[in-house]
């Protein structure tokens, strides 16, 4: 019989987004009421769930970028940046951090701000969910020596490991706005259905916490076919696990097109623990 259709159906509703709102806002506020160094160009954006329209209920902290633009950071050697005249600027990363960090401090309390290996954590308090602030800088992926010829991203480097981070947020979200309208608008509703599926695996077949974590789940059902997203939902999850237990996991790529979705970096996920996942969809299916 498998997984009843009204059961799935609930699974892909959206959760609340109005404290993600207020909380968005709120981090605005505090980064606007600091006096900055003259000249200093910021920008401030949700990215994860509360971003692309894919959190559920339960769904907690809300994930927010706060990326200097005034100077930027990119895969040229010095040679090609010489080339392109590009020159060392006077205000980078390392500055803007400790900016933000004494923003957020001055305008919440220092009780309130944590900080996390990757990102500044504020807690929670009236009216506003807790948040996971990564502060960045922009990076230029170049595609060739033509000044204008890049993909942009984002970069950072680890409190613990001093270790650089580039993701492509904005890219990712550009591509699942693609996404869903390639799939007649279901996209984003299967991806919170598998999000819920895998919270009740969780808490009925105990696998850990960090097994199939959302940003890579729904990376990989990026990487179905869109035909595969047509008929119930009874249907999709069918044709989407049955697709994905054939399917040849190396060669997949992160929603935002730049960056392999498996490998060996803290960033990337492993081929092993996406398979236990995909088997513990078939078993749920089949045990229902």
């Amino acid at each position: 019989m498998g997984i009843p259709e009204s059961r799935l159906k609930t699974w892909s509703h959206q959760g609340a987004i109005t404290t993600a709102k207020a909380t968005h806002e709120s981090i605005r506020n505090a980064l606007d009421s600091y006096e900055w160094p003259d000249g200093i160009n910021f920008e401030v954006y949700l990215q994860g769930s509360y971003k692309n329209d894919t959190n559920i209920r339960g769904d907690m902290d809300v994930d927010l970028v706060v990326q200097l633009n005034l100077s930027f950071y990119s895969n040229l050697s010095e040679e090609q940046k010489r080339y392109l005249e590009l020159f060392p600027a006077s205000y980078g990363w390392d500055d803007f951090r400790p900016n933000v960090l004494r923003a957020l401090k001055d305008y919440y309390g220092s009780p309130m701000i944590t900080e996390g290996n990757k990102s500044i954590k504020v807690k929670a308090t009236g009216g506003r969910l807790p948040a996971d602030v990564v502060v960045c800088a922009q990076y230029r992926k170049y595609r060739s020596l033509n000044g204008y010829d890049y993909v942009e991203g984002m970069t950072f480097w680890t409190r613990n490991e001093s270790r650089q981070v580039i993701n492509y947020p904005k890219i990712h979200y550009d591509n699942g706005i693609k996404k869903h309208q390639n799939t007649n608008n279901r996209y984003k509703s299967v991806v919170r259905m598998f999000k819920n599926i895998r919270n009740y695996i969780k808490e009925n077949y105990y696998i850990s916490n960090d097994l199939a974590p959302s940003y890579f789940l729904e990376c990989l059902l990026y990487n179905v076919p869109n035909n595969k997203y047509s008929g119930s939902y009874q249907d999709v999850f069918c044709y989407i696990v049955n697709w994905l237990n054939n399917a040849k996991l190396e060669d997949f790529v992160c929603q935002n097109g730049q960056l392999k979705l498996f490998g060996n970096t803290p960033e990337q996920w492993s081929v092993y623990n996406a398979k236990t996942l995909i088997q513990k969809l078939v078993e749920l299916w089949n045990n229902w």
